[in-house]
């Protein structure tokens, strides 16, 4: 377990996290510093806790904004995934369509072919 030490509010936090999620954790908690600092600018000196609380539930709203998204766009995919089974099964039925009309094209014109053969005679045949 590795320890990052982290300045937010012009605090320092010792904090623990995973191997390897150092620089992750360290972009997180200046992300939330910068949150810090922004609303100090836009409401004055209101309090070290309001201002973290107010920085944590502009997180929480865009984390719940994204996670309704998130829905809308999985519904979407689910939506094109199915659309697409249509569209290839659609497709399938169209090809056997085309392939039986020539199947029965052919089975014609071989039909045709026999009785110019047959009236034509022996001597010449078509086809």
């Amino acid at each position: 377990m590795a320890i990052v030490n982290a300045t937010i509010n012009g605090r320092q936090f010792r904090l623990a996290c995973e191997d390897g999620q150092e620089d992750h954790l360290q972009a997180l908690a200046r992300n939330l510093d910068g949150r810090v600092n922004e609303l100090r600018g836009k409401f004055g000196e209101i309090g070290d806790t309001r201002l973290t609380v107010m920085a944590a539930l502009t997180i929480a709203d865009e984390l719940a904004e994204m996670s309704k998204r998130l829905r809308r766009l999985e519904e979407e995919v689910t939506a094109l995934q199915d659309a697409r089974v249509v569209a290839s099964d659609r497709a399938k039925e169209a090809q056997t369509a085309v392939v039986n009309a020539f199947n029965s094209a052919a089975e014609r014109i071989e039909g045709l072919t026999k009785k110019l053969n047959g009236s034509i005679g022996s001597s010449v045949a078509l086809g």
